[in-house]
């Protein structure tokens, strides 16, 4: 009864105050996990693409720890077809549209995490159950559309990059966001920034971060470049990378109790946050 109490009040105050919604709706997703841890616009008629980037001109973060158990994404390379991982992407992205098939999901890892930058609430899910769980009540709360998807295969990790223009009812909102994969095709680490000015990593001449550093988390993190991509929270090469790297520590730190970090990040968020990560 909470959970269908806290998304009826999501529903009745998405119109006069948007920000509010996802306040209730983390609301929902405390409760129905019980509180415990677990662990720019393209084409107006949305088509995504499968182009591929061209392989001389992608360059990518640097591979670390090579066939260890710290090993980082781009230590990968890709065992699927280009359109597979331009598939994944917009099966991620059918999650969020109302419009799209609700059968159409992504093959997750199970340790797949999310990690959403400034405006955003950074670590916001990790593991196959907390994705699933949260993009059902976002659908539910505060429904939207991905009408502009412009999605493309890269041979370097993030094998899949995608621009992307929800539409809510207070307006778009452009969104950057990338894929790892490990070597099965499951979904490992999604990277997300709002592509606004000031907030997208990318350059004007670098749309893509094909040349550049852009900042990346999921090329830091230990163990995205091991065939199953899997996060060893309290391994060696988690620590280790931690203890140099203040983004790694803080994603381990949050991913061991993700939603105590969630809250409290969304409670000390500005009310307006979602307004400015969308332009509104």
């Amino acid at each position: 009864m909470l959970i269908l109490y806290t998304l009826r009040v999501a529903e009745r105050t998405k119109h006069t105050h948007p920000e509010a919604v996802f306040r209730w709706l983390i609301a929902a997703a405390l409760i129905l996990a019980g509180g415990c841890g677990e662990g720019a616009v393209a084409a107006a008629d949305g088509a995504a693409s499968d182009a591929s980037a061209d392989s001389a001109a992608t360059v990518g973060d640097p591979c670390r720890d090579p066939g260890t158990d710290g090993a980082t994404a781009t230590c990968s390379k890709p065992t699927k077809e280009p359109a597979y991982y331009v598939e994944q992407a917009n099966r991620y992205f059918d999650t969020l549209d109302i419009d799209a098939d609700p059968e159409s999901v992504p093959n997750y890892a199970p340790q797949v995490a999310r990690w959403e930058w400034p405006p955003w609430l950074l670590l916001t899910g990790f593991s196959k159950a907390t994705m699933i769980q949260t993009s059902k009540l976002l659908k539910q709360g505060d429904p939207s559309t991905v009408p502009v998807r412009d999605c493309r295969f890269f041979p370097v990790q993030p094998f899949a990059r995608c621009r992307v223009s929800f539409s809510y009812a207070g307006g778009p909102c452009p969104i950057y966001e990338e894929f790892v994969f490990n070597d099965a095709g499951e979904m490992t680490f999604i990277e997300a920034w709002s592509d606004l000015p000031g907030l997208v990593p990318t350059a004007a001449d670098d749309p893509w971060g094909e040349r550049t550093d852009i900042g990346r988390l999921s090329t830091r993190v230990p163990g995205l470049g091991k065939p199953d991509g899997a996060i060893d929270l309290l391994g060696a090469a988690m620590q280790a990378t931690a203890a140099n790297d203040p983004d790694v520590a803080e994603f381990a730190k949050r991913a061991g109790d993700q939603w105590k970090y969630w809250g409290e990040e969304l409670a000390n968020a500005p009310k307006d946050f979602f307004a400015k990560g969308c332009g509104w």
